[in-house]
């Protein structure tokens, strides 16, 4: 059986340079047997329902300003899976999770980035699920839960965001040693609960999280890793550290 995986995508510059994230995405793709699709719930495309990718090939969107001509030049041209997009849309439903289809959709960041250091050849079909961000971590956690059965499937499923969010705050000249404690103790704080299966505490993480508000001040970046968690099986960290002081980019798996 697959895992799930939630990945802290970081910047798109880590397209380019994959810095210490990069190693270990490489490693859990060759330690796994090549996937019969990605599905995947990206921080970058929130939504007010719940929708399902099912172009069958979507363009790698450029979702950003400001950074060099060479990440503009990057292309990922993994195709779709109209037939997974289906049979994601029944899933959900059988959960009670109604959902629509978007055949227009482009793969954003949270999609390409992490994937092209996983799939560098972009050979494995990609279905991208959408994130309803306003209904929170509960939610995430039922998508996930619907749609864990694809492990079986010869399916890997990864929620794309960051275990910390707050680009106001960054550092971006600061090193990897350097890291803010208000982002430490909130990125501990997630890996105790994940770690004891916290449920309660963790869909209550604004309240009970330390600095939880100043670590996300707004929360699309942690939900996929509920949706990631509710997927999976037992919790284990794969990569641990920050970038820019206070930029989490933790690997989890689960299962």
């Amino acid at each position: 059986m697959f895992p799930s995986l939630f990945i802290s995508h970081g910047s798109p510059m880590l397209a380019l340079e994959p810095g210490e994230s990069g190693p270990t995405l490489q490693r859990l793709a060759a330690a796994l047997p090549r996937p019969k699709a990605v599905v995947i719930v990206s921080a970058h495309w929130e939504s007010n329902e719940l929708l399902v990718n099912a172009n069958p090939q979507p363009e790698t969107w450029h979702d950003f300003g400001g950074f060099p001509p060479a990440l503009f030049a990057v292309q990922y041209p993994a195709p779709g899976l109209p037939e997974m997009s289906r049979h994601v849309m029944d899933l959900l439903a059988e959960a009670g999770l109604p959902a629509r289809l978007d055949s227009r959709r482009p793969f954003d960041h949270g999609v390409w980035v992490p994937l092209s250091l996983m799939y560098p050849q972009a050979d494995v079909p990609v279905v991208q699920v959408s994130l309803p961000t306003r209904m929170g971590p509960a939610l995430q956690t039922r998508v996930g839960q619907a749609l864990k059965q694809l492990r079986e499937e010869h399916v890997l499923i990864i929620g794309s965001g960051s275990i910390t969010h707050n680009l106001r705050e960054l550092d971006w000249h600061a090193g990897p040693e350097s890291v803010e404690t208000w982002a430490l103790e909130f990125r501990n704080w997630m890996v105790e609960k994940l770690a004891a299966n916290d449920e309660e505490a963790l869909h209550d993480y604004r309240r009970q999280a330390p600095n939880a508000a100043r670590n996300h001040p707004t929360d699309e970046h942690l939900l996929p890793l509920y949706f990631a968690r509710g997927a999976g099986g037992e919790f284990s960290v794969e990569h641990k550290g920050f970038t820019m002081g206070a930029l989490g980019m933790d690997i989890y798996r689960f299962g």
